[in-house]
């Protein structure tokens, strides 16, 4: 293996050897009767599960990886300066589906690399699932169980090809409003499906959706795994507006509206 395969092969096993530890750590809190929920300054819920599983990974990663910038939603505030090649971290994304039961939220860690998110891990642990790119190419579902220190039997993943006149859309269980559904509206759409936190992009990278709008605010810690996890699934996430795929390393960590979707998904325009 070349020095830049084993860069990979070590830094994937690490993300999803930590996201799996911090999944462990969050069940426990979700199956407990206090989630220590308080909210932050810009009114958003945070746990004690947040708190645990930001420890868990920003340790982890910083020990083995020391040289490459960290960043965490939970210390987002600390972070400063541009990188060309940094981690980043939402340790719980979809606080508010832990917070009421509802199974879909996710730990997010991805790698950025010149804007570009080009690994990631994606773990669903009240659902059983986890995702990760096992090159900067191709991505893979990990059948459960999940042993954190040995890599299960995988399938690959990748979008299917869409039927423009029969597409599946996937919408934010929390976030779906009428703007949204205005531009949805333009599609000839064949089922719905909704999911919380970055399921949407996993669920679009297996095929089991074909696009995903989001009308709404985001951060890049959200996004940049299931990003890099559709894109190695041969799919798309680009900017509402200009059609460009979403940059990473901003000075705000906020991205633009977006869109998600199958390769051949024939984007529209509102008039």
């Amino acid at each position: 293996m070349t020095e830049l395969q084993n860069f990979v092969s070590d830094l994937v096993a690490e993300m999803r050897r930590l996201a799996i530890i911090a999944g462990h750590e969050i069940l426990k809190i979700y199956q407990s009767d206090d989630f220590g929920i308080k909210t932050k300054s810009d009114e958003s819920p945070v746990t004690t599960a947040d708190e645990a599983a930001d420890a868990i990974i920003s340790a982890g990663l910083t020990e083995r990886f020391a040289d490459i910038p960290l960043v965490t939603e939970e210390q987002a505030q600390s972070y400063r300066g541009s990188h060309d090649r940094f981690l980043i971290v939402d340790p719980l994304d979809g606080t508010k589906e832990f917070i009421h039961k509802r199974g879909e939220f996710t730990v997010n860690i991805a790698l950025v690399e010149n804007g570009v998110p080009v690994l990631g891990v994606v773990y669903a642990p009240a659902l059983g699932r986890l995702f990760y790119t096992d090159t900067r190419s191709s991505a893979v579902e990990e059948l459960a169980p999940f042993d954190e220190n040995n890599k299960g039997r995988c399938k690959q993943i990748k979008v299917t090809e869409p039927d423009n006149d029969a597409l599946v859309v996937v919408a934010s269980k929390s976030h779906r409003d009428a703007a949204t559904d205005t531009y949805i509206s333009l599609y000839k759409v064949a089922d719905f499906t909704s999911a919380g936190s970055s399921l949407k992009f996993c669920l679009l990278a297996t095929g089991e959706a074909d696009f995903y709008p989001r009308l709404g605010r985001t951060m890049e810690w959200d996004t940049a795994a299931g990003d890099a996890l559709l894109r190695a699934a041969g799919g798309h996430v680009v900017d509402f507006e200009t059609k460009r795929p979403l940059l990473y390393g901003k000075s705000d960590y906020a991205n633009p509206f977006f869109i998600a979707f199958s390769q051949g998904v024939n984007l529209q325009e509102e008039n």
